[in-house]
């Protein structure tokens, strides 16, 4: 039986993965909280070597689906980011390699790191330029990753935004249905004349699990839908099926600097590795999150 580890399995796209994974047939441990969903769990502190290591040996897995880190552009304390996004990396593939026979490897960084490149689609050729410490940290990650490809069978994926059921209103469409879901008079965002390239979470896991299972190495992946949303449209459908049009007020403290006016990927080099594939459309994913509690595999915090 294929052994596969799941970091961040307590997360929100860790549930979806580790459920994703014992549908194929996987026997998934989780590194995270008792409560993440996979067969066993371990709560690991990647940023502590030595029990990594430790747990690492103790799984010996054939498969490897690397999520956990800080996820939150907006976390106050950017030492946090290196230390659990590089370094937590760093660690988590000094003890794989370290096995008899290494694993099979996903690496989960960010779209982040492009940054704003001005151009109308953004595809794995385009010169990372990340602008903030979550992006920067990711794109250090992936350089620190490249050394090891030729000890272990890696692929990076760098997906674009995505959202579903059970992620925290820290998040910007989950904080949009959950105002209306509660009817709030007004919410309070930042720029309004954003769009981004958003992916239901569950076409994210399918992507990641098919890319995982693909025979592609050495190689960073966009993961993304090839659409570009404005903010407006999320408001205006998410109101259309709330039934009313809520009061929109810009908090200028919600207002980020360097903030990204355009984000849109490019599924080419995806589809060319793991076959066509329809990303569900936004209105599904948003009447799904309307709709549903947040008691399906993606309940939990937001890495």
């Amino acid at each position: 039986m294929n052994n596969a580890l799941v970091t961040g399995a307590s997360g929100f796209t860790g549930r979806y993965m580790v459920s994703a994974l014992k549908t194929r047939g996987y026997r998934v441990v989780g590194l995270g909280n008792p409560d993440c969903g996979a067969d066993s769990c371990i709560p690991v502190d990647l940023t502590d070597a030595e029990a990594v290591r430790i747990a690492i040996h103790q799984v010996q897995p054939t498969h490897v689906v690397h999520l956990a880190g800080i996820a939150f552009v907006g976390h106050g304390k950017p030492d946090d980011f290196y230390q659990v996004n590089l370094f937590g990396t760093l660690n988590l593939l000094s003890a794989l390699v370290e096995l008899p026979q290494p694993p099979r490897v996903l690496i989960a960084s960010s779209a982040n790191i492009y940054g704003t490149p001005n151009i109308e689609v953004i595809d794995e050729s385009v010169c990372p330029a990340p602008v903030n410490h979550y992006a920067t940290s990711k794109l250090a990650m992936e350089h620190m990753v490249h050394t090891y490809f030729d000890r272990c069978s890696i692929v990076i994926a760098r997906p674009f935004n995505y959202t579903g059921v059970g992620q925290t209103e820290q998040f910007l469409i989950p904080k949009i249905v959950g105002h209306f879901k509660r009817k709030a008079p007004v919410i309070e965002l930042g720029n309004l004349d954003v769009s981004r390239d958003f992916s239901d979470v569950r076409d994210t896991v399918d992507a990641y699990v098919a890319l995982l299972e693909s025979d592609a190495h050495s190689l960073a992946v966009n993961v993304c839908s090839s659409r570009a949303i404005a903010l407006r449209t999320v408001l205006s459908e998410v109101g259309r099926l709330a039934g009313y049009e809520i009061e929109v007020r810009v908090n200028p403290a919600f207002v980020r600097a360097n903030e990204i006016p355009v984000l849109r990927g490019s599924r080419a080099r995806l589809e060319s590795l793991v076959g066509h594939s329809v990303p569900r459309p936004l209105e599904v994913t948003l009447q799904w999150m309307f709709i549903e509690s947040s008691d399906s595999p993606g309940s939990g915090s937001a890495l």
